[in-house]
């Protein structure tokens, strides 16, 4: 079952990819509705829930650990510390890599006057291929299908957070041209990819 995003289009932007932390994050899905039904044995295909550690991205050179994201109070995504821009992290509220549904990763494309984990990430082609190791021992393997890059004004929250079948990852960062009156890029970088 699909869960429907459109009330919340635009509101999942990913932000904090700037220089400096203080920036403005917008509002994101919730744990409630990122959660559906168990999937049925006609499309439980992928991995059993188990939290990543690790995303390594060779292609890019990329490779992180991986902190759990959650909600700011006001209820827009955390990022990792912008001090720290080779740091990537996962949104703990939605799937963990692997499982039925998408799961997303997040990192910053620089910080702290220095590029970030995501910084190449606009390079990633059809193809291309992204490894997730897990607190179970597995790694997920997963080919990228696309990658995009689109205004934060019309972020793709359907795209992003609906519910899928097929186990998928999503790997966001920032991308375009800097705002500096918003200290933040005008668009998103996201990568599409399916479970190997």
């Amino acid at each position: 079952m699909r869960v429907f995003w459109g009330m919340f289009a635009a509101l999942a932007l990913l932000t904090g990819c700037a220089s400096a932390p203080d920036v403005t994050l917008p509002t994101a899905p919730t744990q409630q509705q990122t959660t559906t039904t168990t999937p049925t044995a006609e499309v439980a295909r992928g991995l059993p829930p188990s939290e990543p550690t690790e995303v390594r991205i060779p292609k890019i050179g990329a490779k992180s650990s991986l902190v759990p994201l959650g909600l700011n109070p006001d209820e827009t995504i955390e990022v990792p510390p912008v001090e720290q821009p080779m740091q990537a992290g996962w949104y703990k509220l939605a799937r963990t890599p692997g499982e039925p549904g998408p799961a997303v990763l997040l990192g910053h494309v620089d910080g702290n006057k220095q590029p970030g984990i995501f910084f190449r990430l606009k390079e990633l082609a059809e193809g291309d291929e992204v490894e997730v190791s897990r607190k179970d021992g597995t790694t997920a393997k997963f080919r990228v299908r696309r990658t995009e890059q689109i205004a934060k004004t019309s972020f793709p929250t359907e795209a992003v957070y609906g519910e899928t079948d097929e186990p998928e990852l999503r790997l966001i960062t920032c991308g375009g041209s800097y705002d500096q009156s918003a200290r933040s890029y005008r668009d998103n970088i996201i990568v599409y990819a399916t479970l190997i």
